[in-house]
Order: structure tokens, then sequence, then C-alpha cells
């Protein structure tokens, strides 16, 4: 018996691969700078200085901290502080580089042009769709595509009753997330 088409998965390029790849790279950085920058506003919480969260509102508030730790915090501390921040800051200029690099592939790939044409796609949405669909012909329709993508509807029934469950779930969560945020 063969299997149906829908569980059929493209043979990627190794182009394709090498975005994927990147977006891999991004996310762990992302993951790293969150990580370093809540491990900076704790450090500084246990000091009195409460940040800000999220990564723009922290750098916007920083310059101020350290004027006001100085005062507060003992200079061994601040030094492994300030050097920390510097790891964050480090952190963020490897994501802007990786970023450069994925702003290439639109410029190479009509189909990234194509996709990046859609209202709420970016630059990430369009790369991470295009590398990791493969072949586009694999899915034949928008509902193949959708159960790849995870977001079909789990079924169960007997006696030709069919319930709708909740959304599987199950497949590429990182486009899912992608195209989550493009549609807010």
């Amino acid at each position: 018996m063969q299997q149906p088409d829908a569980c059929l998965v493209a043979i990627k390029q190794a182009d394709q691969q090498a975005i994927l790849s990147l977006h891999r790279i991004r996310s762990q950085l992302l993951k790293f700078r969150i990580m370093q920058s809540n491990g900076l506003r704790g450090l500084l919480y246990e000091f009195g200085i409460v940040l800000p969260e999220g990564y723009a509102q922290l750098s916007k508030a920083v310059p101020e901290a350290f004027a006001d730790a100085e005062h507060r915090v003992p200079s061994m501390v601040l030094d492994s502080v300030r050097d920390q921040w510097t790891r964050i800051i480090q952190l963020d200029e490897e994501i802007r580089k990786i970023e450069l690099r994925l702003k290439q592939c639109p410029r190479e790939s009509s189909d990234c042009q194509k996709i990046a044409e859609i209202p709420g796609i970016g630059l990430l949405t369009a790369t991470a769709a295009v590398a990791s669909l493969g072949d586009e012909t694999t899915s034949h329709s928008g509902r193949q595509f959708a159960a790849w993508l995870g977001l079909d509807p789990r079924q169960t029934g007997t006696g030709g009753r069919v319930r709708q469950l909740g959304l599987s779930m199950r497949g590429d969560t990182y486009l899912r997330t992608l195209l989550m945020h493009g549609a807010r």
C-alpha cells in the first residue's frame, strides 16, 4: 500500500539547507541574548536597580542604570555586569550579521520575492518558508500545506460522528511562529 502524498517531505537543496541553518543559528543567538539580558536584570535587581523587560527598552535604560549602579554595586560585581552587557551587545551584532546574510537570499530567489509581497510576510518568514518547503510542488493544495505546517485539527469519531479537536501543532513550529507574528 502506498503512502498518501501529504506525508512526503521534499528534498532540500544545499542553499535551502544553508538558509535554514542561518535561521537556526539566529534563533539560538536570540535565546542566548534573552538569557544574558535576564541574568543582567536579575543581578542588578539584587542591588535594587530595576531594569525593563525587552531588549530595546533594556538597551535604553542601561546607561542610566550603570550610573546608578556605581553608587550601589561593589566594583568587582560592577565590572562583571559591564562585561555581561558587552556580551549582550556582541550577541546583538551577531544577530544583525546573520540577518544581513539572509537579506541576500531574496535578491537571488524569485520565490522569496513572491512570498515577501504578501502583506505581513517579511524577510525572515519569506526565507524560512522557501527554505522549509523544499520543492513547492510537494503540496498539491493549501490544505496539504496547512497539514504539513501543523495547522490541521485532530479528529476522532465512531459510528459516522466525527468530532473536531484542537490543532495538532505537529508541524514546523518555527515557520508557524513566524507566520503568526506576521498575521499580527
